[in-house]
């Protein structure tokens, strides 16, 4: 498992808040939201396009909103759409693939890590984040 998320990543989680709080956003508008240029926008959506979270309307009254698996995307949703799988099968220590018959050292501490993670994010909603965010501070 990466331990990293990635630019693009979070981008995409934060994109995919902002459309839920503001519906259809142009390339221009949601860079602005986004803090980023349009040319990045692209590269953070086009993964969520192919996930069927977000739709893409081109043309002159087009720009980017939410299908319904975008509504219901959590967190790591989001994330393994951007950068792929979160689980790699890879060690964390060694170079090589993870097994429970040959643990390395971390192993179990780890893997309880990861299950914690993984499941904070699981039930983290993408599009809710923001919300959540700001009942919980």
């Amino acid at each position: 498992m990466r331990l990293e998320v990635t630019r693009r990543a979070e981008l995409a989680v934060q994109a995919v808040a902002a459309l839920a709080e503001h519906g259809r956003l142009k390339s221009g508008a949601l860079a602005t939201v986004l803090s980023t240029t349009p040319g990045f926008v692209a590269q953070v959506i086009n993964p969520l396009v192919k996930a069927g979270f977000v739709r893409s309307d081109p043309g002159p009254s087009g720009g980017y909103a939410l299908r319904e698996a975008g509504e219901a995307a959590t967190v790591l949703d989001v994330i393994e759409a951007v950068d792929g799988p979160t689980d790699t099968g890879q060690c964390v220590v060694l170079d090589r693939p993870c097994s429970g018959a040959e643990p390395c050292v971390l192993h179990t501490a780890w893997a309880r890590a990861r299950h914690e993670l993984v499941g904070s994010l699981a039930a983290t909603p993408a599009a809710g984040w923001r919300t959540q965010e700001r009942t919980t501070n």
